[in-house]
């Protein structure tokens, strides 16, 4: 029976809407982290001394004093990696360490190892850095006139749109500016290295890529990757700050670690943390389109300049995402999507949930409400004007959309269930008798492509035992970072044996269960790795299967796995029963599974493919009210409405949508990242950094799955739900972009992102209240 033909009453554990394995442990502060972890006698405490300028030569680093400290143990500099001083994994363009040089305020110049985290800290205060300072560049625009990229440009080109646009009966155009995001985990950085025998090094981290920082640790040591192993149970978010940024902090400890003969933790503080990693990437955005008079476009350049910081990372792949998002669920029958990947002496940037696609498809919306307001027309109009649809189905990167319709029509029905229409008429009554207070609407899509661009990475490996009991032992590559994966597998592990989820053991993941591990990223976690444990289970059912059929003599189609028992023709054998058996019988009950994503393939050189699986579709309608005065924002509702093809499970991928949704709407209004002119990072606290809190959430918040399936042949044809919702809060952008359009056309254009009360007043304009109180008075008679 294939999964599609699976009748849903047959189903015990997949698409319920099961807790997160954790959530008890959680509630109760009782789910260890590594922080959490018993101590190794003998552990070392590690502290991390920065750069005091952005960009320079050290011209003395005196760590004397350093040493002399009290409780210090060793001092870690460059020289003292045994191994290769490179944090990057596929490129040699960032060190663990500095040396000689410097690139980036709070660059890592050295270690200290002592008997507590804060004789390590205090002792890292003493050291007597100097630098022959030169001038940083630090925005996007100082790193466009530099010229210096850490990677080429890389443009998208389909037709001669530069003549398209001048022949189109209208033009408009703009520049974007969108800033970056801080990750913000609960869980800060964190590595704990103990060293073994012979050379081996385990290390702790909390990392969504295990196998990334067991390369990383090893080449840094100057050993195999086969004598580290690295291992992780939880982490308390990653959002993308720990695929790559993980990796110099469990390098260090390990080094530490070989030095010492000790083991060695190394947790970041808040502000360190902050200065010392990578954020989501700021763009500048610069744009022109032509249109005709319903709004439908004709052709659009576009320029995509991001602030990578000083090396690559994932750069490649992020700015690659944003070009690949900037067309959002809008057909562009020409098109030049350009790009630059700008060098600048801030700390380098990295990946965070969407991985550029928020950036891209931002830029789209951006364009949409241009052409809406040039026209006087509602921009939810234009949208639907310009969706895929068949005939105008093809991506600027040469993939076809096949299921625009799924799009469209979820689309029409949040517009009807949203009552987005009658709303629509309120706000305009409201907005014209209101000369303070402004209101805005928004309905935005997003199309949302699922798979890694870089098609190696979309393979995934999982490690499966059945003991004699009839529990069931399960490994994985995947991480979890609070997403809910290790239940949503367990749950597939449980459906598949016909087991009680109670009989499923979650392991942690580790590199010497199961090797060569992709990262928990691009939102694949589930459809990668639940994939791989289906099919191991399925080996060993298999297995367990041709054992009975043979024992009991019957044909191998009469054994069904259901309710803790196997069905063996008119038999009913408890499933621990038949494992026993089997055992005894010299079965294996043991077996790896691996899956890769079919179907993929992407020639970057010539900017064609098929880059994504499949696409997951959302739409969310956002109602705001803006003080002009102010530039105060209040959200007063949201609807959504997300595909999530047949959920595996209901719960968790509503709380991931909420979750999601009101991280991106922090992205979008009050998360504002400041490096001052010296590149310091001047928001490197909560003090000074405002992620949303409990009060920002909407009050009248309403989320609803769309009843779907995903057409191609995924777990339980189940949809990916991890990074897409993040960008249904580009609803919220837009809703406040036409609140200041409301109170001073053209406004909505000279908003940028974040939508600070700040940048909202300066998009608005000269306004004087007492002018627009006495204009709204009514006239005596």
């Amino acid at each position: 029976m294939s999964l599609r033909e699976t009748p849903e009453v047959l189903l015990r554990h997949v698409r319920k809407p099961l807790p997160h394995d954790s959530a008890v442990k959680q509630v109760q502060g009782a789910a260890p982290y590594i922080d959490d972890l018993p101590e190794p006698q003998g552990t070392l405490h590690l502290a991390v001394g920065g750069a005091p300028k952005a960009r320079g030569t050290v011209t003395r680093l005196d760590l004397d004093r350093v040493r002399a400290a009290p409780g210090v143990v060793a001092v870690i500099a460059a020289a003292d990696i045994p191994g290769r001083n490179g944090v990057a994994a596929h490129m040699d363009d960032e060190p663990i360490l500095a040396e000689g040089t410097v690139a980036f305020h709070g660059q890592p110049l050295f270690a200290v190892a002592a008997t507590t985290r804060d004789a390590a800290r205090r002792a890292v205060l003493l050291a007597a850095i100097e630098i022959a300072a030169e001038p940083p560049a630090v925005t996007v625009d100082d790193g466009l006139a530099t010229g210096e990229r850490v990677l080429p440009d890389y443009a998208f080109v389909g037709g001669d749109v530069a003549a398209v646009i001048t022949a189109a009966p209208r033009q408009t155009s703009g520049t974007l500016r969108i800033g970056g995001q801080e990750h913000f985990y609960l869980e800060g950085q964190i590595a704990l290295a103990v060293p073994g025998e012979d050379g081996a090094m385990l290390v702790h981290s909390s990392t969504q890529h295990p196998s990334e920082v067991q390369h990383i640790v090893a080449r840094a040591l100057g050993v195999p990757d086969a004598f580290v192993t690295c291992e992780v149970r939880r982490m308390g978010g990653g959002f993308g700050g720990k695929e790559t940024q993980a990796n110099p902090w469990a390098a260090i400890a390990a080094v530490a670690a070989r030095v010492t003969g000790r083991p060695c933790k190394l947790r970041l503080d808040r502000d360190a943390d902050m200065a010392m990693t990578g954020k989501r990437h700021d763009f500048r955005v610069d744009w022109s389109v032509g249109f005709d008079a319903d709004g439908r476009i004709a052709g659009l350049d576009m320029l995509l300049a991001a602030r990578c910081g000083i090396s690559a990372d994932c750069s490649q792949g992020v700015v690659d995402r944003s070009m690949f998002h900037a067309d959002n669920t809008y057909f562009l029958p020409a098109f030049r999507i350009d790009s630059r990947r700008v060098k600048t002496n801030t700390v380098s940037n990295t990946a965070f949930r969407g991985f550029g696609g928020p950036q891209g498809m931002l830029a789209a919306e951006r364009v949409i409400d241009a052409v809406a307001w040039s026209l006087g027309r509602d921009p939810l109009d234009v949208r639907k004007a310009n969706f895929y649809a068949t005939g105008r189905d093809r991506t600027p990167y040469g993939q076809t959309v096949t299921d625009a319709d799924i799009g469209l029509a979820l689309v029409e029905e949040l517009e009807r269930t949203s009552d987005y229409r009658a709303r629509r008429a309120a706000i305009a009554a409201f907005n014209a008798a209101s000369p303070i207070l402004k209101r805005g609407l928004a309905l935005t899509p997003l199309k949302f492509g699922i798979s890694f661009t870089l098609t190696s990475l979309n393979q995934a490996g999982a490690l499966v035992h059945v003991y004699q009991d009839g529990s069931v032992h399960l490994n994985h590559g995947g991480t979890e970072m609070g997403q809910g994966l290790f239940q949503k597998v367990a749950q597939i592990a449980a459906e598949e044996f016909g087991i009680g989820l109670d009989r499923v053991r979650i392991t942690p993941t580790t590199t010497d269960k199961v090797p060569n591990t992709s990262p928990t990223a691009a939102s694949s976690g589930t459809d990668l790795n639940g994939m791989a444990v289906q099919a191991a289970a399925r080996v060993i059912k298999g297995r367990m299967a041709a054992f009975a059929a043979e024992t009991w003599s019957v044909p191998a189609d009469q054994v069904v796995f259901q309710d803790d028992h196997v069905l063996i023709g008119n038999q009913r054998v408890p499933f621990g029963e038949l494992a026993r058996l089997a055992h005894a019988a010299r079965v294996s009950l043991s077996s790896t599974g691996f899956y890769k994503t079919p179907t993929l393939h992407w020639d970057r050189a010539k900017a064609t493919g098929r880059p994504f699986f499949y696409y997951a579709w959302g739409a969310a309608v956002s109602e705001v009210v803006i003080d002009v005065t102010t530039g105060e924002t209040k959200v007063l509702r949201v609807d959504i409405l997300h595909d999530v093809g047949r959920s595996l499970n209901p719960a968790i991928d509503i709380g991931q949508i909420e979750g999601g949704f009101v991280q991106g709407m922090g992205w979008l209004t009050t998360e504002e990242l400041v490096f001052d002119a010296e590149g310091r990072l001047l928001t490197h606290a909560p003090s000074t950094y405002k992620i949303p809190v409990a009060s920002d959430v909407p009050a009248d918040f309403r989320v609803a799955l769309f009843d779907g399936e995903n057409r191609e042949e995924t777990i339980y044809r189940s949809k990916a739900v991890g990074e897409p919702p993040f960008m249904l809060a580009i609803s919220v952008f837009c809703a406040i972009a036409d609140a200041v359009e409301a109170a001073s056309p053209g406004g909505g254009l000279r908003l940028d992102a974040p939508a600070t009360p700040e940048a909202i007043v300066r998009a608005v304009g000269p306004f004087d209240p007492v002018a627009a109180l006495a204009a709204a008075l009514p006239r005596p008679a």
